[in-house]
């Protein structure tokens, strides 16, 4: 059946399987996986202070100003230049920003992975968001973005700020205490994963 469908939604259906995939092995194998990720965790709580708190949470809030300013960026000059190829690749961009978002929301709702302080009663975050944990909505965006992003420019002065970023945006999350290394590492491969799916629409 998946024969008949164009190449890029069969990409996307696997990636999207995959994903559930995991977020069931998840389920089966919390416990070792909680123990592994909540190690890491507790390290990176002894050495919060207040200076890398206060700079780790601005990264993490950045992150949604970067998702937006990127494609309108994008846009603004593509209209002010009159050129098409920047315009199509900030569609590009925003929609895979979007298609991660809506993946991420999906696997939050199946897989429904508590944060770590809701887990672990001696453990403290830095503040306490509602959402399910699996996997990291802040990581899989910025991904998803820098990937995109690179993709549409591979120039290693496009590449190299954009996935720093991503993988900082990644890092606050677990310094800050609201995900685990697991929830991260699967917000990343999702991330890239869409943007790679919808490479087709850049120019």
């Amino acid at each position: 059946m998946l024969r008949n469908l164009p190449e890029h939604v069969t990409i996307m259906n696997k990636l999207l399987i995959t994903l559930l995939l995991s977020g069931s092995f998840l389920l089966s194998a919390q416990n070792k996986i909680n123990q592994a990720d909540f190690a890491l965790l507790q390290k990176m709580e002894a050495n919060r202070t207040e200076g890398k708190t206060k700079f780790w949470r601005f990264i993490s809030d950045a992150n949604k100003y970067v998702n937006i300013g990127i494609p309108v960026g994008l846009l603004v000059a593509g209209s002010i230049t009159h050129d098409k190829e920047m315009r199509q690749n900030a569609l590009y961009v925003a929609t895979s920003t979007a298609t991660t978002v809506i993946f991420t929301y999906t696997l939050k709702t199946v897989v429904k992975r508590p944060r770590p302080f809701q887990m672990h009663v001696n453990f403290t975050a830095v503040y306490q968001p509602r959402e399910h944990s699996f996997p990291s909505g802040h990581t899989s965006s910025a991904f998803s973005t820098a990937s995109a992003v690179s993709l549409a420019y591979p120039k290693w002065y496009v590449m190299a700020p954009s996935y720093l970023f991503a993988g900082a945006v990644g890092y606050s999350r677990m310094y800050l205490g609201v995900h685990y290394p697991s929830d991260v590492a699967a917000g990343a491969v999702l991330g890239t994963g869409t943007a790679l799916g919808l490479q087709f629409m850049k120019k």
